[in-house]
């Protein structure tokens, strides 16, 4: 910006304008970054004691991060298409639709991750966007 000071409403409309461009390219950044980083902690999280045994690797392999913007809008997507993601995450107790009986206990892996990614990604976005501000 030039400094704080502006001779028209019209320049100061424009950088700030140039600013929220700005803003929402570092907010894409910072998503992206942080997006991977909540996965590789999922990943861990999932891998063995106190967590789902590791048997082939596949679980882990499959949780994946989108990030998608529109506009000013940034939204970044975690997650995993394997069946048994929200099983293991949340548990199971009843008879599933082959007619097995089970009593899972939970192993959460995403939620703790995300409580502990949460405060970081808040903090992380304020200061780009200061940055670039």
């Amino acid at each position: 910006m030039n400094g704080g000071s502006f001779t028209s409403p019209g320049a100061l409309a424009a950088a700030l304008e140039r600013g929220a461009q700005r803003s929402v390219v570092a907010a894409e950044t910072v998503m992206q970054y942080s997006a991977q980083s909540l996965v590789q902690q999922v990943q861990q999280n999932a891998s063995g004691h106190p967590g789902p045994r590791v048997i082939t690797g596949r679980y882990r392999a499959s949780w994946r991060s989108e990030v998608h913007r529109a506009g000013p809008v940034v939204v970044a997507e975690v997650g995993s298409a394997a069946p048994q993601a929200r099983r293991l995450e949340f548990g199971f107790v009843g008879v599933d639709s082959l007619g097995r009986h089970y009593a899972q206990r939970p192993f959460p892996h995403l939620g703790p991750a995300v409580e502990q990614a949460g405060p970081a990604l808040a903090r992380t976005l304020g200061q780009a966007v200061e940055v670039v501000l």
